[in-house]
């Protein structure tokens, strides 16, 4: 019984290309994980396109939230630093003597 030959990793990452491809002429085992790697880059290939939209969607989702609070902090940072409150009066509601949201009912 043959053993397996072991050679294709090392000679797909250290040999030339013409003493690679002599070998997989020769050997039916590095043949056959040649023919299996292939396979795997086609499908890698088929699926890379996916992969890089949601990086870029992800991106894109740091940056807002990013700019969301560091916007947030600012406001909420100077109004607490210059010591200011905002009521709901100051923001336009219609408030009873309290200070509450008055609601029609």
């Amino acid at each position: 019984m043959k053993n397996k030959c072991s050679k294709y990793e090392a000679l797909f990452t250290f040999a030339g290309d013409d003493e690679f491809k002599s070998h997989l002429e020769t050997c039916k085992d590095c043949r056959a994980e040649h023919e299996r790697m292939n396979k795997v880059s086609e499908l890698l290939k088929e699926v890379k396109p996916a992969f890089a939209r949601q990086k870029s969607q992800l991106k894109l989702k740091a940056a807002c939230f990013l700019l969301a609070a560091l916007f947030t902090g600012a406001f909420f940072n100077a109004n607490y630093l210059s010591g200011q409150t905002i009521s709901a009066e100051d923001l336009g509601f219609p408030v009873d003597e309290y200070g509450l949201i008055m609601v029609d009912g």
